[in-house]
């Protein structure tokens, strides 16, 4: 009863839109601070501090957006992004020729990334260009949990439930 009266709840005036402020200033703080540091040509510890000190207060100010927004104002965001999700997410049933395909993106990958270290010499171009493979690989893996849809991320979740039981169907197909 309380979520439905949250995701209709109004949006917080300006405590949402200073906690939001105050959050997106907590990410761009240490993606921008960092490497401006480190480019300055300043010592290493001098970096090093500034650096900690950029992500620490970044982490704090995480936890102020959070407490300036409030309740209402957490609630409202959470609603807007699983909306966005739910709209773009991946459909609860897929046809067998979707389901094949995203088997394929799913396991290639992984075996690929289990014999790749293995098999290295006999894989063209793989020397010196092990980590931009290996990022290949895991944006492949990660399409294909959309491409397999909804229910395979149930079966995926069920892996991890203790008294998950697996339930097949009479006939496959």
């Amino acid at each position: 009863m309380t979520e439905a009266l949250e995701a209709n709840a109004p949006a917080p005036g300006w405590r949402l839109t200073i906690g939001v402020a105050l959050f997106a200033l907590s990410i761009v703080l240490p993606l921008l601070g960092v490497p401006l540091v480190a480019a300055m040509g300043l010592s290493t510890s001098i970096i090093a501090t500034a650096s900690g000190v950029m992500l620490g207060s970044a982490e704090v100010l995480g936890i102020i957006a959070i407490a300036v927004m409030g309740k209402s104002g957490f609630a409202y965001i959470k609603n807007r992004v699983l909306g966005f999700f739910k709209k773009i997410g991946p459909p609860a049933e897929v046809g067998r020729t979707r389901y094949t395909i995203g088997l394929i993106l799913f396991t290639v990958p992984l075996v690929f990334g289990w014999l790749a270290p293995y098999l290295s010499d006999l894989i063209p171009g793989y020397h010196g260009n092990e980590f931009a493979i290996a990022i290949f690989g895991d944006l492949i893996w990660l399409v294909s949990l959309f491409v397999l849809g909804g229910d395979f991320w149930e079966k995926l979740r069920a892996l991890f439930v203790h008294g998950a039981k697996a339930m097949l169907p009479e006939k496959t197909g």
